[in-house]
């Protein structure tokens, strides 16, 4: 199944990207990897992580504090956020369709 971001979301991801690289030469790179496995994931089986509000689901990511969170549409994925684990969890509540 394909996927889109949403814009937010797209922008929150770049810019974890560019922070971790920043941190060390090579991170970003990894994280990049780890979320975009985990978006695979996703596509492959959208129904099977838990809900975590209404129609939205949660994916946990390994070795980094994360979660997407995400929306299962009839025809492809829609990532709502790329999300801090220590961030505010309701933050985005906005972009919800």
């Amino acid at each position: 199944m394909n996927y889109k971001f949403h814009p937010e979301a797209e922008n929150e991801f770049n810019l974890s990207i560019d922070y971790y690289e920043e941190c060390q030469v090579g991170l970003g790179y990894d994280f990049a990897q780890i979320i975009y496995s985990a978006i695979q994931g996703i596509s492959d089986y959208p129904e099977m992580w838990p809900f975590f509000h209404e129609d939205i689901q949660r994916r946990l990511v390994n070795r980094f504090p994360y979660a997407i969170l995400y929306c299962n549409e009839v025809k492809f994925i829609y990532i709502l956020a790329v999300m801090h684990l220590s961030r505010d969890p309701n933050y985005w509540k906005v972009r919800v369709l």
